[in-house]
């Protein structure tokens, strides 16, 4: 041994091979795999050596672990260790410990047998995959020794899972078997019986008096049921959660001591529990940031103080704060008084980003290319109250707006709007230069609550110079309208998913009161209903139809502002046809707008199983018809179909949609493109 702890060979020509403790390791290691161990001329004579140096005739001694685990040829990590030039000179190659031939033949496949007879045999089948080494591996090449070792930390693995089910006197014994050209590894596992409960105590719990019947049947695991683990640990949380849903707010679950009898195969489990005095909601206390008053904090909360405590409402606050987009945590604790029958809550409040900017691009046959930038601050006004400006570049549409909105207005989910822009559209059925400034309150659905009635009531002062067709005669004129618009909507959303929906049904309502003035002053009502259902199909398809029927009631559509009147065609409309292009249409071919329309769609959105499911195709028929009379007709239909692609994203799906007319008239275009998010309806 050398000074630096390395083996020292001596050779008959005097020079010396030294290597390193690892390298020596990897010397021993490649020995190991081949079967043989190569010194350089050590089978040479070798001058007479000292009382410090090696014998190099003498046989190797017994090599302590060196702590190398064994080579791993199918191991991307596994280091190379790379052959020494003296030795493949004098040394013929030695012949490899496993034949060629076997060496592919050492893949395996796994089986198990013994638990046919048990009740969760098909649970703890996929638990095991889930965890198997030798599942995990069994697709790479391994050697013998590796398989080995593979199969008895599987058999232990195996053997636990049947524990976890009540299955102490489990025995799993691994064994390996030859088949054709693969391995069988045989997991034999003998269960044994299955342990059960003789006994479940859950003293302190008769403290909580009258409640004490509810919270014991909370915790499910009863006397002669099998122990477990998954059972017992489930009872536990929903015991806890009974607790405070009943009003314990100070209430603390104990340790849970399970005595195990294997003589009997018989086990007890006592659970202690201190229920504490029933509680009712106090004070909220706010720190942190953003500033949000307790007053407000209060107002987002859905209990008030004096009311029952449940645990379920102060999580329910905690996302609700997180729901606001202005904070990024919320710890919110139960502080009790003094006789621990009133608990106050202390909520502490991390900032989220306020600024936002954002931009979206898209492109509508009839729409043209559109951009929209926006710069938001979400609590300029505390709080909650943000700012917004808009401005949209487009080859059809440009627009700058300001937009005031305050979230949790007066109440929870109730949300302000106030609103200035100006705005120039050019369609080809109207050109409109607006200016509007209004407002509106309205209760929204969102992601986190996803709420079944929303609905908006608002008011709009528009003054527009818009040019189009006013009389039977189609010719283009140019008028400035000033109106008052009190727009309201109604909606129920009884399906499954804000921006996918698989199942259930939507139905909405809108209708705006408006007052004309234009040489002179009339009013009328713009009405309109949507109805949509979705149901599955299979567990790839879903068959959707959507409806829409709408109608201008108490004027003619040709005496109001284009810009104002009913339209149909694009692609959340009539896909296949360009935006606004189907109804009437004047001398140019432009289209005019209508009085009255209606509408269908039938999709059937097919979500594909290549590329992880992230993508689906959706084949599609549209329909629809647009006049001036009081109410929508049932002919002269204009029909749709095309296909679309779907890319399934973490925030919702984006769709593509290429549309072609089924019965087209003149000026219209073989092929209409959408690009947005979410479905069509």
């Amino acid at each position: 041994m050398n000074k630096r702890g390395g083996i020292r060979f001596r050779s008959v020509a005097g020079d010396r091979l030294a290597c390193s403790l690892r390298e020596a390791a990897q010397l021993l290691c490649a020995a190991a795999l081949t079967g043989v161990l190569a010194v350089p001329a050590l089978a040479q004579s070798a001058p007479p050596t000292g009382p410090d140096e090696l014998d190099p005739s003498a046989p190797l001694e017994p090599m302590p672990d060196l702590g190398v685990d064994w080579p791993d040829p199918g191991a991307a990590d596994q280091p190379a260790i790379p052959p020494n030039p003296q030795e493949l000179a004098e040394e013929p190659p030695a012949e490899p410990a496993i034949a060629a031939e076997d060496a592919t033949a050492l893949r395996y496949r796994v089986v198990i047998e013994g638990l046919e007879q048990i009740g969760p045999a098909a649970a703890l089948n996929s638990a095991f995959e889930q965890q198997s080494v030798l599942h995990k591996e069994r697709n790479n090449v391994a050697n013998a020794a590796q398989i080995d070792r593979r199969s008895r930390n599987d058999a232990e693995l195996l053997a636990e899972l049947l524990r976890s089910q009540g299955y102490f006197d489990a025995i799993v014994e691994p064994r390996i078997e030859r088949s054709a050209r693969a391995l069988v590894v045989l997991l034999e596992a003998n269960p044994g019986e299955q342990y059960r409960f003789q006994s479940v105590e859950l003293p302190g719990l008769a403290a909580a008096g009258a409640e004490a019947a509810k919270l014991r049947e909370a915790f499910a695991v009863k006397p002669g049921d099998p122990v477990i683990a998954e059972d017992v640990i489930a009872a536990d949380i929903a015991l806890k959660v009974a607790l405070g849903e009943q009003g314990f707010a100070l209430a603390v679950v104990g340790e849970q001591q399970i005595l195990i009898d294997h003589e009997t195969r018989r086990a007890q489990l006592v659970l202690p529990v201190e229920t504490g005095p029933l509680a009712s909601f106090g004070a909220i206390r706010v720190s942190g940031k953003p500033p949000f008053s307790a007053s407000h904090v209060a107002r987002i909360a859905r209990f008030q103080s004096g009311e029952p405590f449940k645990r379920s409402k102060v999580d329910d606050l905690r996302r609700a704060l997180i729901a606001t987009g202005l904070v990024a945590s919320a710890e919110v604790r139960v502080v009790p008084t003094a006789d621990g029958r009133t608990v106050d809550l202390a909520v502490n409040l991390d900032p989220a980003p306020m600024r936002t900017i954002a931009g979206e691009l898209g492109y509508g046959t009839g729409e043209g290319v559109r951009l929209e930038a926006s710069w938001q601050h979400r609590n300029l006004f505390n709080p909650e109250g943000a700012l917004t400006i808009r401005g949209v570049a487009g080859t059809q549409e440009q627009l700058a707006a300001v937009q005031f909105r305050r979230n949790n207005f007066l109440r929870r989910d109730q949300v302000l709007n106030l609103h200035a822009l100006a705005s120039h559209t050019d369609r080809d059925a109207y050109e409109a230069k607006t200016v509007q400034v209004g407002g509106n309150i309205e209760r929204q659905s969102n992601i986190i609550w996803h709420k079944k009635w929303t609905y908006s009531l608002g008011a709009d002062l528009i003054g527009t110079d818009e040019r189009g067709v006013f009389d039977a005669l189609g010719v283009k004129d140019t008028r400035t309208f000033l109106l008052a618009a009190f727009p309201a909507t109604l909606g129920y959303d009884g399906s499954d998913d804000l921006l996918d929906p698989t199942r259930g049904f939507r139905l909405g309502g809108r209708i705006s009161p408006e007052i004309s003035v234009h040489s002179g002053s009339f009013a009328y009502a713009r009405t309109q209903i949507d109805a949509s259902a979705y149901r599955p199909v299979s567990s790839q398809m879903v068959a959707a139809g959507r409806i829409r029927l709408g109608t201008i009631l108490g004027a003619d559509a040709l005496s109001i502002a284009p810009s104002r009147r009913l339209y149909a065609g694009g692609g959340g409309s009539v896909r296949g046809y360009g935006y606004q292009k189907l109804g009437p249409r004047d001398l140019d071919g432009d289209p005019i707008g209508g009085r009255s329309l209606a509408e269908f769609a039938l999709e059937a959105r097919v979500r594909l199983k290549a590329f992880g499911g992230n993508f689906g195709v959706v084949p599609f028929l549209d329909g629809g018809t647009l006049t001036n009379g009081s109410w929508p007709k049932f002919s002269g239909w204009q029909f749709g179909a095309g296909v679309g692609l779907r890319y399934y994203s973490s925030f919702g799906p984006i769709r593509i949609d290429v549309g072609t007319p089924l019965n087209p008239r003149a000026g219209d275009g073989p092929v209409a493109v959408t690009v947005s998010l979410g479905q069509a309806f």
